[in-house]
């Protein structure tokens, strides 16, 4: 068992239940790390064994394109998404931070965690 982490995915996305968030948008980032056994790619050496981070990236990319009123639920389709198209990945984490959050106060970001697995 092994993992793979993408971190610090910058996106900017139209996410919130503000109606000035569906038309300016926010930065958001996205952390994720998955579990696998990275034992056939470890010893073959071959890009066709690897879990491939390329398509995971673009996964949390296309999820975030989609528009969610809640940041529970972008990162929700993330994590179902990645096990149902990834086979070998046994379990999924992710983290989806929107930055400087409409919410009167100085926050730098809030954040919603997801966990998954098989």
């Amino acid at each position: 068992m092994g993992q793979i982490k993408l971190t610090d995915i910058r996106i900017y996305a139209y996410h919130g239940c503000l109606e000035e968030e569906k038309k300016i948008g926010s930065d958001y980032i996205v952390n994720l790390k998955v579990s696998a056994n990275l034992d056939v790619p470890a010893k073959s050496d071959d890009l066709n064994d690897a879990l491939d981070y390329v398509t995971l990236y673009q996964i949390v990319e296309e999820e975030m394109a989609v528009r969610s009123k809640l940041l529970e639920n972008v990162a929700d389709r993330i994590v179902r998404r990645i096990l149902k198209s990834m086979s070998t990945v046994q379990k999924v984490w992710v983290m989806v931070s929107k930055q400087n959050p409409p919410m009167g106060g100085n926050v730098g970001e809030v954040s919603i965690i997801r966990k998954g697995c098989r």
